[in-house]
Parts: C-alpha cells; structure tokens; sequence
C-alpha cells in the first residue's frame, strides 16, 4: 500500500490526508482490487493498478490544458473510467465535477459550471467535449515517464470536487466540496468502522454524488478491497463480487427483504441469517444506510437477522453528521453525533448542524435566497429536520418541515409517522400522504402488485386510523397505477418518493376524495376510508367505498 500524507486538523488531531495521499503518492497496493462489471463479468484490478492507470490518464489531461483548480465534468454512469478519470483530476489537483445523467443537459454544462472539458458518454462535438471511452484508451497508455508528484499538494481550504443536491423538487443546487471536509469525514468512519485488510465495500449509487467515492478513495487510502456497481445490477454484483460492506439506500434494503419474503424465510435464525447471507454475497460484516429514512421494519429484519443494517444521518451541506455502528448502536435512531460535528434545535425544533470542517459555507449555484436559508451567519447548516436525542446522546429523525401537513383545522401532522404505520401491510409497496389545508388527509398508494383488494386496503387504513388523534387520520385513499419508479419520474436516484410530483400526477383522483362535504353521508370517513383505484385516465378511475 501507499505511504499516507498526514494533516493535523483545527482541533490539532492528526489524520490521514486521504486528498493527497491519493494525489501525491504512487500506490503500490498490490494485494487489494477493485471490482467492477463489464459485460456482465466480474472483473478486477488491483489497486497499484488503478492508481498507474488514472496517472496515465492524467498525462493526457494536463495535456488537454487541465491545472490544479480547473473544473472536469463527467456527465456518465459509473463506470471503472468514471473512477480513473475522477482519481486522474486529483492527481493533477483538479476539480472534479460529477452530473447524474438525464438531469442536466451537457450542451449547457460548460458555459454554466466553468468547466474545462466535460466528458460523456455519447461522443465529443471538439468545443471541450470528450467521450468516456477516451478515457479507456488513455489508461492503457503507459508511454509517459514524468513520475508523481504533478503539484504541491491541495490545502485544507482547497475544493477537491463540486456536488449537486439530489432533492426531490426545484433546480439543483451546486456546491463546492473543500479538502478539509472529505479528509475529516473518511477519518471519522475510518474511527467507527476501520475498514481494511479482508473487507470489500460495494458502492451502487451514482458516482456523482462525492460521498460514493468516499469507499474508493477510502481503499486507496487505508488498504481494501472496493466494487463500484450500478443501481440496476447491485444485488446480482454482490453475489458475484461478496463484499463484506454494502453501502445502501432504504430502498434497496426493502426489496431485499421482499425478495426473500416472497420465497419464505425459515422460523430457525442461524437459517435465517444464512439466506440473508447468501442474498448479498456472504461474507456481510455490516450494512450501511442512509439518504432516507429507513423503515423499522426494514431495520428490525435485518438486524434481528443477524446481519446489521447501520442508519446514519447527513445531507449534502453537511456529509455524515450521525451514524449507528458496532461501538454505539440504538435500533431506530440514526446514532451518536460525530465528534467534528455539534448539533443543536431551535425554537421551532429544527435540527442545526455545525461541523468543525464544513463542506462549504455557501451554495456556488442556487437561486437567490437559499444560501440564506440555508447556512446561517454562524456557519451552521439549517437541516429543516426534526428530531431530538435521547437520554443516551442518540439521535433521532422524525421527518422534515416539508412532511408536515397542516390539516384545515389547524392541527400539525407528521406524514412519515403515519405512512410508515401504512406501509406495514404487505400490499403497500410505498406511500404519500397529500392534504395540506384540506378538511382530512388522504394518501396515494404505491402498490406492491396490480391485484391489490382495495377493500383489504381499506381495512388497513381503518385500522391505522384508529391508533391516530383525529387529525392524523386518512379518509382516502389513491392506489397509482404503477409503482413509484425512477423511470416513471416518481423516485429520486435514492429510493426517495418525489411528493409533489406525485400528487400532481394523481390530481384528478385527489380531488375527487374530497368532492363531498366532510360529514355528509357520501363522504369517505377515518372507518370508511374511500379507495380510488387511478387507471391512467382519471375519469374512468374506480372508486370502493370501505365497509
């Protein structure tokens, strides 16, 4: 493995300096690969030749023009040319600039972010547009002889890379990414989970969001195994590539535990946890979530399974800010704050996060306003999260400002609370609660299968009702047509529900639940709830009332 640069940060700790390790030092990890599929076939490298491939790669960058401080766009899926061109950035003290595909246009990206090249994956137009597969080509090329280092090294202050936020409504916010807080983050888990020698972590979701690097950088930096896979061949990638960390959002968790539901699971729990297991490879030390919330009855089958589902909590402005792990765990709660963190609630009970190191104090690239609602004079993040923590430093995540729903009345109603109790019945696959200002609240079901019984569902929600104050109960309910999707635009690229979009795409059948005045005798009722079963047209939508 390579030698490691070190830093002392502002609380004079001394920590590895994961940005130049990675960019000032040859790695000559031999023993460690990454893995990663092409062509449905496993394959791998070690880690001395990752990093002798992303230095050939960057030769051909530095001569494309690219220095230390200069922006490279990657507008492309992952891909192993994704992490050398993204390492080959670094090494030349870069600033790499990862978009997802389909939410941005590459015809725009680089009058509008300051890019120097952008790469992707349908060819370049020679206006500093390059294809990902020159990429492949340059990582072959060992003609060069220049050794490392190719700069000084990045300061604490520097930007190590730019990220955007994956919200599930308005244009996303850009935001510059400084060295200091990558390093204090990688040291932080680094300190709860000491990754190394005989772990493989396995990493799906984009590698434009930073923190998905983090496990690859984290390899290169501390000595093991990483596999870099795609949301849509994760599960049959930990088969083949066993890792024993797999760093997951809640919905890829729930489907999962689906899966093997569906075929039956074993009463006994050395069986159990054996298929659990062998779903994911075999040889899990731990499991990682965050992103959203995850349901406790994911966390509970997991854990009660003998395979541990860690949750933790973190938004874009702020990285990891709790997090679950073997030293500090408390099933439900999001963990014990990090040391470089400090968390505090205002007089609304939103959750304030200051970091020792923040990621940036400022968005680059937003509309006017939200730097201001956002980041206060402090230096502190506004979450627009609320929690609390318990007598034993454990935090707690009830939802955000945004789920709470003001019903006419008056009262306040936390939609998580309530849609994570409906999505108990195995029939629900997901759920949203709409009714902000309206007499009662309904809820648009995404459904486990086309031959849902709206009259099961129906009792189900007659149920749940009857464990709610009156201001938190559902009297209608939508069942979608389809399930909630990326493809349908109905989920972000985290499993997370996109509300608003969904409440506009099932208009029409919302507001014929509250065609009826509440109290008349047509009205749906909290013991009747009505179920309108939405066909893709609106109108010709059945509806069942509950009996």
């Amino acid at each position: 493995m390579s030698d490691r640069r070190t830093w002392t940060d502002a609380a004079g700790e001394s920590a590895t300096d994961v940005a130049n390790t990675l960019s000032l030092v040859a790695n000559t990890d031999s023993r460690h690969r990454l893995y990663h599929r092409v062509a449905g076939e496993l394959r791998s490298l070690t880690l001395a030749e990752v990093d002798a491939r992303a230095v050939n790669v960057a030769h051909h960058l530095r001569a494309l023009g690219i220095q230390k401080g200069d922006r490279v766009g990657i507008l492309a899926r992952n891909s192993l040319e994704w992490v050398l061109l993204d390492l080959a950035a670094i090494k030349l003290g870069a600033v790499t600039t990862g978009f997802e595909p389909g939410r941005f246009e590459a015809d725009r990206l680089l009058r509008d972010y300051g890019l120097k090249v952008l790469f992707t994956e349908d060819g370049g137009d020679g206006d500093a547009r390059y294809d990902m597969a020159s990429v492949a080509e340059w990582a072959d090329d060992f003609s060069h002889r220049d050794e490392l280092p190719f700069h000084r090294g990045y300061d604490p202050a520097d930007i190590l890379s730019i990220k955007f936020t994956s919200g599930s409504t308005g244009g996303p916010k850009g935001m510059e990414v400084t060295v200091a807080s990558v390093n204090s983050s990688l040291h932080e888990v680094q300190r709860m989970f000491a990754h190394g020698d005989g772990d493989n972590l396995m990493t799906f979701l984009g590698n434009w969001f930073i923190q998905q690097r983090y496990w690859i950088y984290s390899a290169l930096a501390f000595g093991h195994d990483v596999t870099v896979a795609r949301i849509d061949n994760a599960l049959d990638i930990a088969q083949m590539a066993a890792p024993t960390v797999i760093m997951g959002v809640p919905g890829f968790y729930e489907g999962v535990k689906a899966g093997l539901e569906a075929r039956g699971l074993p009463e006994d729990a050395d069986k159990r946890r054996e298929l659990i297991q062998a779903e994911l490879g075999g040889r899990i030390r731990y499991l990682w979530t965050g992103s959203a919330p995850a349901s406790r009855a994911v966390l509970e089958f997991f854990n009660e399974g003998g395979v541990p589902l860690f949750q933790g909590y973190g938004l874009n402005e702020t990285c990891i800010v709790a997090k679950n792990h073997p030293g500090a765990f408390r099933l439900g709660s999001v963990g014990k704050v990090l040391p470089n963190k400090t968390i505090r609630f205002d007089q609304d009970g939103i959750l304030i996060v200051g970091s020792r190191h923040p990621v940036n104090l400022r968005y680059t690239w937003c509309s006017p306003g939200i730097n201001e609602k956002m980041f206060l004079p402090t230096g502190e993040v506004k979450t627009y999260d609320l929690g609390h923590l318990d007598e034993d430093g454990f935090l707690y995540i009830q939802g955000r400002v945004d789920d709470v729903l003001t019903v006419s009345c008056g009262y306040n109603v936390l939609a998580p609370l309530v849609e994570e109790k409906i999505r108990q019945h195995p029939a629900v696959h997901d759920c949203v609660l709409y009714g902000n200002g309206k007499d009662f609240l309904s809820v648009v079901i995404s459904p486990s299968s086309p031959a849902l019984d709206p009259a099961v569902l129906s009792r189900h929600l007659a149920e749940v009702n009857t464990g709610q104050k009156a201001e938190g109960r559902v009297h209608g309910i939508v069942i979608a047509a389809e399930q909630f999707s990326m493809e349908n635009g109905l989920l972000t690229t985290q499993f997370k529900p996109r509300r608003r979009d969904i409440h506009q795409r099932y208009a029409d059948e919302l507001s014929r639940i509250y065609k009826e005045p509440s109290g008349s005798d047509s009205s749906p009722s909290a013991e009747h709830p009505l179920v309108i079963v939405a066909s893709g047209t609106g109108p010709e939508s059945a509806e069942h009332k509950g009996s």
